[in-house]
C-alpha cells in the first residue's frame, strides 16, 4: 500500500509495509538521471543490405519428387540473404531449400555480394508473403546457404591480393 508524504518529502513516497508486528514504514528514494540509454539500431543485420530489382531464377523440388522452377525479380539482396518477388502464386512452403540463381546477363553488378556472382545458390525459405488481392505479387525471404567463415576468408584473401 502506498501513502503520500507531505511537507520536505514531497518526492519520497511512502510505502506502509504490513508485518505480523504491524504496519512499517519505507521511504523509497526516486533518483532523477538526464543519462538516456543508447538508441539500439533498429537493423540487426550482420550483413548490408542493397534494394536492386534483377530477374532471378528459383528451383526446387515440390513435396511428390517433381523439380520446379519459376521466374522472380530480386528485390534486395545481402551477403547472407535475398528478398524476391514473383508475380505468379507459388507454393514454396517455409524452410523448403531452393536453389537461388540471377540471370546471367546480371550477374556482373558491382552492387552484388560475391557469393551471388558465382551463379546458383542454395537457400532456404524463412519468410513467406502471401499475395494481396490487390495485385500485389508474392514474396520470398531467402537465407542464402552460405558459410559466413568461407565468406570472411574469401574477403581476406580479396583484400590481401589487392594490397
Amino acid at each position: 500500500m502506498h501513502a503520500i508524504a507531505y511537507g520536505p518529502d514531497l518526492d519520497t513516497p511512502v510505502r506502509i509495509a504490513y508485518h505480523s508486528r504491524g504496519p512499517t514504514v519505507k521511504h523509497m528514494k526516486h533518483i532523477w538521471t538526464e543519462v538516456q540509454p543508447p538508441p539500439q539500431p533498429s537493423d540487426h543485420r550482420t550483413a548490408e543490405r542493397k534494394s536492386v530489382s534483377l530477374p532471378a531464377r528459383l528451383t526446387w523440388k515440390d513435396q511428390r519428387g517433381a523439380t520446379r522452377f519459376a521466374t522472380v525479380v530480386a528485390r534486395n539482396v545481402s551477403e547472407y540473404g535475398v528478398y524476391v518477388e514473383c508475380q505468379s502464386a507459388l507454393s514454396i512452403p517455409l524452410y523448403r531449400l531452393v536453389q537461388f540463381q540471377l540471370e546471367r546477363d546480371v550477374r556482373e553488378s558491382d552492387q552484388l555480394p560475391a557469393t551471388l556472382k558465382q551463379g546458383r545458390v542454395l537457400s532456404a525459405v524463412y519468410r513467406v508473403s502471401p499475395p494481396l488481392q490487390t495485385g500485389a505479387p508474392q514474396g520470398f525471404a531467402l537465407r542464402l546457404m552460405v558459410d559466413p567463415k568461407h565468406a570472411a576468408a574469401e574477403t581476406v584473401t580479396e583484400n590481401r591480393a589487392t594490397a
